[in-house]
């Protein structure tokens, strides 16, 4: 029985991290080149709903994740736009776009579903696949794969396939670069604002990627607000894991972890009286998580050093 338990732990941390893995490696583009990204929520969010609706209209969930990586990197068009030619401030574009989608997916839900509060049920077959129903001939004897989802794979590829582009390529040396003195990039011939476009545009592909998997993945269905701090949460892990891939991964699996606790918890945890801890103090955990590692490990995390900054050529 505790082996049981614990292997439900353990897949269960790995599916409640996989959205948070691909928004932070998302945010880490973007914040690497230079330019706040708060929205992540609203990228998520953008991505959920965009997924969710396609995949019921197309019957594919793969149509679906495409849809909805296209949609991230559209609202993270409109944001780099914002950001980078016109110089608004990062912080509030960045909150503009999570406030907007709180409510927009909504409103389109309402014209296409006759619901404003989720959209329809997407059949399982519907549904993006686990390992083992990819792969049927492939993993016969390992069962315990079927709660691991397809993208928690593509994740963990992502991941180090971020590490490799960061520190072993061209565009991850110039991305660095725009990052940390862009005036000196600039006079080394790199063209600044196309590599922060770059960034930000990626994290939008990623941050809509994660929102599919909410909706198509995690779950079968749009809700209003589904993302529930998510966001907020990447954006945590992305500081506490200092801007690397690596470190950000890891601290994304503690927060899963968290998350992972507090559905296990839920109904067993009691107070020393005997009665059941209510579950609403059992769902704080992942957000005091959050809030005790910002508090004790944000002053130990160096941020790019241009981030937040815009950047103007000289005539």
């Amino acid at each position: 029985m505790k082996q049981i338990f614990t292997l439900q732990l353990l897949f269960s941390t790995i599916r409640l991290a996989t959205p948070l893995v691909l928004a932070a490696i998302g945010g880490l583009y973007s914040e690497r080149s230079g330019v706040i990204n708060i929205a992540l929520e609203g990228l998520m969010l953008a991505g959920a709903f965009t997924a969710a609706s396609i995949t019921f209209y197309a019957h594919s969930p793969w149509i679906g994740v495409g849809a909805a990586m296209f949609a991230g990197a559209l609202v993270a068009y409109v944001i780099a736009l914002a950001c980078i030619r016109f110089k608004a401030d990062q912080v509030v574009t960045g909150t503009a776009i999570n406030i907007l989608f709180i409510g927009l997916p909504a409103v389109l839900s309402g014209a296409l579903f006759l619901s404003s509060g989720s959209t329809p049920q997407i059949p399982k077959k519907n549904l993006l696949p686990t390992l083992q129903e990819l792969w049927p001939s492939l993993l016969p004897h390992w069962r315990i794969l079927t709660d691991v989802s397809v993208v928690s794979l593509l994740a963990l590829v992502i991941v180090f396939l971020t590490r490799y582009v960061l520190y072993r390529t061209p565009f991850g040396l110039r991305l660095r670069a725009v990052g940390e003195n862009p005036e000196a990039a600039d006079a080394a011939g790199v063209r600044v604002n196309r590599i922060r476009y770059s960034g930000v545009v990626l994290s939008g592909v990623l941050g809509g990627l994660a929102g599919a998997y909410l909706s198509i993945g995690q779950s079968s269905l749009f809700t209003r607000n589904m993302a529930a701090g998510r966001g907020f949460i990447a954006l945590a892990a992305l500081i506490f894991g200092k801007w690397r891939p690596v470190q950000t991964m890891l601290a994304c699996l503690l927060f899963g972890f968290a998350d992972a606790m507090t559905i296990q918890m839920q109904g067993v945890a009691k107070l020393p009286s005997g009665e059941a801890i209510p579950v609403q103090f059992i769902q704080m955990i992942p957000y005091l998580v959050t809030i005790v590692v910002l508090a004790g490990f944000i002053g130990q995390s160096r941020a790019p050093r241009a981030l937040g900054v815009p950047y103007e050529k000289e005539r």
